[in-house]
């Protein structure tokens, strides 16, 4: 599975960790109070209600004050230097993080400057980067950059509000379907009001939510090094070339399918701004490549990489006891992971004629046993999750009552009698003791094949009234961990005690990524979705009907009225409270819609790193921070290479 960039980002979709990208999942604050102190730092100006700030957040709260020095998780004086090795499994042939064709090398994205970022120890707040001030009025029509003098490209030349346009056309005409035509309704015009003042004026007619940090998130390259050859340069197309960036790290060297070489750029013009105090303080980054999960796991043993997030339980619980390990030169940490977890899960294709029916899909579900999987091949490591935003304080509980009750009737008949009336869906459980579906299950699944046209015959399959049986096929990629792999085999073996003509698919990681962007499957292991603990655009590129058709991000093609309904909803609410309100809602109907079999999750981080990586002692709630803010010391690492453990 391939790394990703670690660089702060969007705050819903906080276990997949994406790199800094265009996912751009919906933003908001958790229900942490206003943080007045914060406020205090906004400049609002009573005639014509235009705010003027060194950040932004939908609700006018910011932790940190425009004086801010560094931001309180950080380590200030961390030292800089050294070298982080990651690894990573199956293959790359473009360096361009943004094309719509081809597998992008891993950490492309942390190569280029975006005019805000949020925090890590936050939700929906926002800090200046390549902007020293917004400005903005309170209808958020529309939104000023003014922008820092002094930011520079790789080659010197300035940053300015032409790149800043340039980039952000770019992505409107050459980026992800779901993406361009979500911002390019968004947006009326940009403009450059003088070199360093950039104007985004907004589509006044649809929600202001999200406007402000879409915008503010987009990456800028610089315009110059595209104009320089149109033909080539492309932001839809693969490329062994980098765009021109201005981050504070740059490509050095790479070798297709083996080893990327990132270096820390010592003229980053960023370097001492308060927001990157204490943050990229490796000298170099690097990635190795490797086959497949067995061939990355020994070359971690043998210090072929020195750095590794660990996600495969059955290694986690079994295989650390290396020698490296034993001796302690090898640390194994496990670190709290305060985001909400991924709703990862097999993921039905809902333009299969064979799901169209939710009793089919709720049968199918009713054959994986998430009980004996985590018994048998997850170590009981993982915790069940059943919830979009499972252990929030959005979460959905039992039967919808008082505000949510009211929220949902005021949408009218969009809403199902059922969904009112019924607890809300949980997980199932099954017996952890026998692999097998029980005959109660059994019974129960078959039942709902039955009410939905499907009857299972003498030879154990079902069938319509065509005579064809119910195919699922589930599509892998051949480096996936081992344990994500033995989940699907006993999957398969289930579904056939139901009846159905159930198979898995292991394929090359191109082929996958192939696959899964023309959505050719029927079943799909998948991370793509996101938690959200607030509302705005990005839920519409996950949940939403518009994109449903081509969305990478919505891989079920989910396209549901009530839905979308909630999303519309919760744009207009005009609190947290009434945003948690639409959010429990939501939450409530995804479930309902049913097309997702959630697999769990793990609570923790589990990290394995020669003893010489150093982190601040409190990590912040939504980010494990390795490439941002963790560091190498000195003196373990040359104590390290001097016994031979490092090159």
């Amino acid at each position: 599975m391939t790394i990703q960039a670690k660089r702060p980002q969007n705050r819903s979709a906080v276990r997949t960790r994406p790199a800094v990208d265009l996912r751009l999942i919906a933003t908001g604050t958790l229900a942490i109070g206003l943080a007045l102190w914060g406020v205090a730092s906004l400049a609002q100006d009573s005639d014509d209600n235009v705010i003027t700030a060194h950040g932004y957040s939908y609700f006018g709260n910011l932790d940190y004050p425009a004086d801010y020095s560094h931001f309180d998780f950080v380590n200030p004086d961390a030292p800089k230097g050294g070298k982080l090795v990651l690894g990573a499994t199956g293959t790359f042939d473009s360096l361009n993080p943004y094309s719509r064709k081809g597998r992008p090398g891993a950490l492309t994205t942390l190569q280029y400057d975006q005019l805000i970022e949020s925090t890590e120890d936050s939700v929906g707040q926002y800090y200046c980067i390549l902007c020293e001030s917004i400005e903005y009025p309170e209808s958020r029509d529309w939104v000023i950059f003014h922008m820092r003098e002094d930011a520079t490209f790789w080659d010197g030349s300035p940053v300015t509000a032409e790149d800043v346009i340039y980039s952000h056309k770019l992505f409107v005409t050459q980026g992800l379907p779901s993406y361009a035509q979500a911002v390019g309704r968004m947006i009326d015009s940009v403009e450059a009001l003088d070199t360093y003042t950039v104007k985004f004026t907004f589509n006044s007619e649809l929600t202001k939510r999200s406007r402000i940090e879409t915008v503010g998130s987009t990456p800028v390259f610089s315009k110059a090094w595209f104009e320089a050859d149109l033909e080539n340069r492309r932001l839809d197309e693969p490329r062994l070339e980098v765009a021109m960036g201005s981050g504070p790290y740059k490509l050095d060297s790479f070798d297709v399918n083996r080893r990327i070489v990132y270096k820390r750029n010592p003229d980053y013009w960023g370097k001492d701004r308060p927001y990157n105090v204490g943050r990229y303080n490796y000298d170099t980054i690097q990635v190795e490549y490797f086959a497949d999960q067995t061939a990355s796991f020994e070359a971690f043993k043998a210090g072929a990489y020195t750095f590794k997030i660990e996600s495969d339980p059955k290694q986690w619980a079994t295989a650390y006891d290396f020698p490296k390990a034993k001796q302690g030169i090898v640390k194994l940490e496990e670190i709290p992971d305060g985001s909400p977890p991924n709703p990862t899960g097999f993921v039905f294709n809902l333009a299969k004629p064979q799901f169209a029916d939710k009793g089919v899909r709720e049968a199918i579900a009713l054959a994986f046993n998430f009980e004996w999987s985590n018994e048998s091949l997850l170590h009981g490591l993982y915790t069940t999750r059943s919830s979009f935003v499972e252990g929030t304080h959005v979460e959905a509980k039992a039967k919808p009552e008082g505000a949510e009750l009211e929220f949902l009737k005021s949408l009218g008949d969009v809403v199902p009698e059922d969904l009112l009336a019924e607890d809300v869906w949980t997980m199932h459980v099954s017996d952890p003791s026998d692999s097998l579906p029980s005959r109660r299950t059994r019974r129960e699944a078959m039942g709902l094949l039955q009410e939905a046209g499907w009857t299972v015959g003498q030879d154990g399959l079902a069938r319509n009234d065509k005579g064809e049986t119910l195919k699922v096929n589930m599509l892998i990629p051949s480096n996936i961990e081992s344990s994500v792999e033995g989940m699907h085999d006993i999957f398969v073996q289930n579904l056939r005690q139901i009846g159905v003509d159930a198979s898995f698919e292991k394929v090359d990681p191109s082929q996958y990524t192939l696959r899964r962007r023309e959505r050719d499957y029927d079943i799909l292991y998948s991370t793509r979705y996101g938690s959200f603990l607030s509302t705005g655009g990005g839920l519409t590129q996950m949940y939403g009907s518009a994109e449903a058709e081509f969305s990478l991000f919505n891989p079920a093609g989910l396209a549901s009225p009530l839905v979308d309904a909630i999303i519309d909803a919760s744009f207009v609410a005009e609190s947290q409270d009434e945003t948690d309100v639409a959010l429990m809602a939501l939450d409530r109907a995804l479930r309902y819609e049913f097309f997702v079999i959630p697999t769990g999750y793990i609570a923790d981080s589990w990290v394995a790193y020669f003893d010489m990586y150093e982190h601040p002692e409190t990590i912040p709630p939504y980010d494990l921070g390795y490439l941002s803010f963790w560091w190498v010391n000195p003196e373990k690492a040359a104590a390290l290479k001097a016994k031979g453990h490092l090159d």
